[in-house]
């Protein structure tokens, strides 16, 4: 207890229940609602400049009116006391790229209509449009003469199999033709129907006219294909004559589980050559300011559903390969070189953070170049939130507990706090109180340490009982961390204390805890789960009776596992889940890939396997008030499997409703309006079974 002070004859604990008194008695501040989601606006995709003395990035905002999400390019001084806007307007402005002099900015935008390039003059303001393309172009890179622009984009294909059909009369209105499939892999969630056709690297004059495509034969290049294994984008070789990118030139390669190599083809008559040929997946080569040498992403093949990627040095003829980062049980992503071609920085996370490192090219010593609670390099539309300047200035976004994600500056070569450039949502923050923030962590059953956070309710009294929720992240190789988190702080707004964590299967914890569930998912995270839940209780301001649970994806998949597997909750919600393995296999976009590596089998192969880990066979246990939510659009975790699960609920007779969110792919995150609703149907259904 703390002193006593008398304070006109009545006693009062100390000076601070006086001031918490008098501010709940005279309008205190109120946690966040979902009308802030509206007003929140988001840092992005940073460009810094040679110099180091300003920094281009993307600003996301949302316009209530429409139920839109735009965005625009803004750019500030390495300070941060000038910062100002490039581009207005309803736009989605994405993917700035300097080029090579500095004196232009690339980037892609709408503006138009759909999706194209565009460059400005930063001296004068003036720009123009570049290209007028019918597939839309992504990820663009300058030549290093600044004669060029690069960018993928989808090349259509005939089908392989069609046939004639009688045409219609003129002026008819027929009903839609059939729609034939003849892939594995043919949807693509966030897309829809995969069109027949590839995706390729293409270069355009930076002045505008006619692009020439440099990449060919039926196969994706540079992160294209509909939901394949290949991806890591391309690069110029340092003369220019080259493109690097990565690809599956192989037979059949949409049944490849092994990713990958990385290929070189000359820019002037497109002829091609292997570099890396090894099994695994070799990805984002990322060339050396000499040229001489290429860094590279990727991992030896383990038929397993988790493998740490590595940061991996060639000569740029393919030879001389080497890991940089073995002794590093660590992701890790978004390389790039320092200017003199000495240092190689990328991001690394761990234990809920995200941090800088760097490698040295020549020795291959890691060292970590930034700590503290964070989770720096929060991507956008065009790619990870990172870069660097000639003066080894690295401009990154940050996110925290208590800030959603503004930009940073940071010295590669000097340990010291990151320098911060913008506070987009100060001004709507300071209205509110946030939940505070601590860490949790504990023993599972066999002795692994968890690490998870708690959300208190902004004015928490530890001498009262709490409902709670449990919120389980998806991936499942995914990780929960030291970011802002506006869905988790709205429901300690509402009064509830919320546990997040990282189970057994997560990222940033090495390759055998990420790994440990490999054919055994859900199954023993479920425990680490419930140990945290056991902590929370033993904490004495959870009540035990008012127990909640959520996640979505593969957090969705675990709370209908939970519920399959105990009572102890008074209310579930499923957001966007699997829920039987076999049908999961044969109608989501990754389902062959999640069968095949995560299972290590095809549903007609090992029944019982799949069997064993569908939440929907588990059916007779269920007991707890459920609610399932998906949207109608989602091709990661179709509709149907929440169908199954509501099915499930309804048939034991249990409480539970389905809540279909149209024109949603997975996630619900498509419109800002779908997003608040997800939420205030979340909280309706825990409130419904707590108060």
């Amino acid at each position: 207890m703390g002193r006593i002070f008398e304070v006109g004859r009545r006693p009062m604990r100390s000076l601070g229940l006086l001031l918490f008194v008098a501010s709940a008695a005279f309008g205190a501040k109120a946690g966040l609602d979902t009308n802030t989601i509206w007003d929140m606006r988001a840092v992005s995709d940073p460009e810094i400049t040679k110099d180091g003395r300003s920094v281009i990035y993307v600003l996301g905002w949302s316009d209530k009116m429409v139920d839109q999400r735009f965005s625009n390019l803004w750019i500030v001084s390495s300070d941060g006391k000038d910062n100002r806007p490039l581009t207005t307007g309803s736009y989605r402005d994405t993917s700035p790229r300097l080029s090579p002099d500095g004196t232009r900015l690339a980037y892609l935008s709408n503006r138009s209509g759909k999706t194209q390039i565009h460059v400005r003059w930063l001296d004068t303001g003036q720009e123009t449009q570049i290209t007028d393309l019918q597939q839309a172009p992504s990820g663009i890179e300058w030549s290093p003469d600044g004669k060029w622009i690069g960018y993928t984009a989808r090349v259509p294909a005939k089908p392989d199999w069609s046939i004639r059909t009688p045409e219609k009369p003129p002026g008819a209105k027929w009903a839609d033709p059939p729609i034939v499939v003849t892939k594995l892999r043919w949807r693509q969630d966030g897309q829809g129907l995969i069109q027949p056709g590839y995706t390729h690297v293409f270069i355009v004059p930076s002045t505008g006219g006619a692009p020439r495509q440099i990449t060919n034969g039926d196969y994706n290049h540079g992160g294209g294909g509909g939901g394949g294994p290949a991806g890591g984008g391309f690069a110029w070789s340092a003369d220019g004559k080259w493109i690097y990118t990565s690809t599956n030139r192989i037979p059949d390669a949409e049944y490849s589980l092994e990713g990958p190599d990385i290929y070189a083809y000359q820019v002037e008559d497109g002829s091609v050559k292997q570099l890396t040929t090894r099994r695994g997946p070799d990805q984002g080569p990322t060339p050396s300011p000499d040229g001489k040498r290429i860094a590279y992403l990727g991992h030896d093949w383990k038929f397993q559903s988790y493998t740490v990627n590595h940061l991996y040095l060639m000569n740029a003829d393919g030879s001389n390969q080497k890991n940089l980062t073995a002794s590093l049980d660590r992701d890790v992503r978004s390389p790039h070189w320092s200017w003199d071609g000495k240092m190689i920085y990328f991001l690394v996370d761990d234990h809920g953070n995200t941090q800088v490192y760097s490698a040295a090219a020549d020795t291959g010593e890691v060292k970590a170049i930034t700590s503290g609670l964070q989770q720096l390099g929060a991507g956008g539309p065009g790619g990870e939130g990172f870069t660097i300047a000639r003066n080894a200035m690295i401009a990154t976004v940050r996110s925290t507990p208590t800030e959603p994600g503004d930009l940073v500056a940071l010295s590669a070569d000097r340990q010291g706090p990151p320098t911060r450039l913008t506070s987009v949502n100060d001004s709507l923050l300071a209205q509110y109180q946030l939940g505070p923030v601590e860490e949790l962590t504990y023993d599972s059953f066999d002795g692994r340490n968890i690490q998870g956070w708690i959300i208190k309710p902004p004015n928490f009294d530890a001498s009262k009982k709490y409902p709670f929720i449990l919120d389980i992240h998806g991936g499942p190789h995914s990780m929960y961390g030291v970011r802002f988190d506006h869905e988790m702080q709205i429901q300690a707004a509402r009064g509830f204390v919320v546990l997040y964590t990282n189970p057994r299967g997560s990222t940033g914890y090495g390759e055998e805890f990420g790994n440990i569930i490999h054919t055994k998912y859900p199954g023993d995270d479920f425990t680490d789960l419930m140990k945290g839940v056991d902590q929370m209780v033993a904490k004495g301001y959870v009540d035990p009776k008012k127990l909640c649970v959520t996640g979505g994806s593969g957090g969705g998949l675990l709370t209908a596992w939970v519920i399959g597997h105990t009572d102890r909750f008074a209310a579930a919600v499923s957001q966007y889940p699997v829920t039987n393995w076999i049908t999961q296999a044969g109608t989501a976009d990754g389902g062959y890939t999640h069968s095949a590596l995560w299972m290590k089998s095809l549903p007609w192969e090992n029944t019982q396997q799949f069997m064993e880990h569908s939440p929907v066979f588990f059916a007779k246990n269920f007991k707890t008030p459920t609610m399932v939510i998906t949207g109608e659009s989602d091709l990661r975790t179709p509709i149907a499997e929440s169908e199954e699960l509501y099915f499930a609920l309804k048939a034991q007779k249990v409480p539970a409703v389905l809540v279909r969110v149209p024109d949603e792919f997975h996630g619900i995150r498509g419109h800002n309006s779908h997003y608040i609703a997800k939420i205030e149907h979340i909280l309706a259904w825990m409130e419904k079974y707590t108060r």
